[in-house]
């Protein structure tokens, strides 16, 4: 999925080299050279209007052509590893029938530094599935690819390596932030439907999930917000990430956390205040339409 992603979208593709016989991009309406880059390296590309990452991903899915074999995720400011690109020619050809995904690891990159403690990479999640076997949480945020089959593992990894600037980091966790409020009041308050992997023993990204739902979401916002930036950067070793490090696991793991819990109590407040119901709240506190 791509919207002005020229900085990143050749990197993607030459990634793909040598295990994708098609590579398929929705973009959502960049200005910039984007679509141009692709299509001169030989990717199919078409055009959706954007509500979010799921509908976009499901949506995707569906224009694939029927003899589509297997289906691997991969985001445009992603690349394939060498190791992965490896294990994937050799093992992909001999998965059994009855496996229906493979997961593999995701680390990231922040500020041009790995970053390897804090307890969070690498992430293990299902990125290859067969086609028609898997499909995109549902979801306004944090959304993950669910099989009903078995999965393999791969020990390969994919990177997460943007090299955009902090001030564009900063401004999408500000809408990350937003949707992930919109599916905190629907765990509360059920207007839309709430899929979750944690539902199907979803292996890593399952046991995350849960404590995510079960147990922070139950605790007092603000202050869960801070006890897990001090999980991260002192019982899980974060400040061993030198000054990228900081920078990453402060606004990530404090900043970004904290910015949910307080848009989360604005909605409330104003549903409190006006009686409204949380998708109208939604929609007057943060601009984003649950019903559309």
């Amino acid at each position: 999925m791509t919207r002005d992603e020229e900085r990143h979208v050749a990197r993607a593709i030459r990634s793909l080299d040598g295990i994708a016989d098609r590579i398929f991009i929705v973009d959502s309406g960049s200005t910039d050279r984007t679509v141009e880059i692709a299509e001169e390296m030989g990717a199919e590309v078409r055009f959706n209007p954007w509500r979010n990452h799921a509908s976009q991903y499901n949506w995707a899915l569906d224009q694939l052509p029927a003899d589509t074999d297997w289906v691997l995720r991969l985001d445009a400011d992603e690349i394939v590893t060498e190791a992965l690109r490896a294990q994937i020619a050799e093992t992909l050809p001999k998965v059994g029938i009855e496996i229906d995904g493979i997961v593999v690891g995701r680390r990231m990159t922040f500020l041009g530094r790995a970053i390897r403690h804090g307890g969070l990479f690498p992430i293990r999640i299902i990125r290859i599935f067969r086609h028609g076997k898997g499909r995109c949480e549902d979801r306004w945020m944090d959304e993950h690819i669910k099989v009903a089959g078995p999965v393999v593992e791969l020990s390969g990894e994919i990177l997460d390596d943007n090299q955009n600037s902090l001030t564009w980091w900063t401004a999408k966790h500000n809408a990350y932030a937003s949707r992930e409020v919109v599916d905190l009041l629907n765990l509360e308050y059920g207007f839309m439907q709430h899929e979750t992997v944690a539902e199907l023993g979803g292996g890593q990204a399952g046991v995350k999930r849960w404590l995510k739902e079960k147990i922070y979401a139950r605790l007092p916002t603000g202050l869960r917000s801070f006890a897990y930036f001090l999980y991260r950067y002192l019982l899980r070793f974060g400040f061993l990430d030198g000054r990228e490090g900081l920078a990453f696991h402060v606004l990530q793991g404090f900043w970004y956390r904290f910015l949910v819990d307080a848009k989360l109590d604005e909605v409330r407040h104003y549903m409190a205040l006006t009686g409204a119901d949380a998708p109208t709240a939604i929609q007057q506190v943060l601009d984003i339409d649950v019903t559309a």
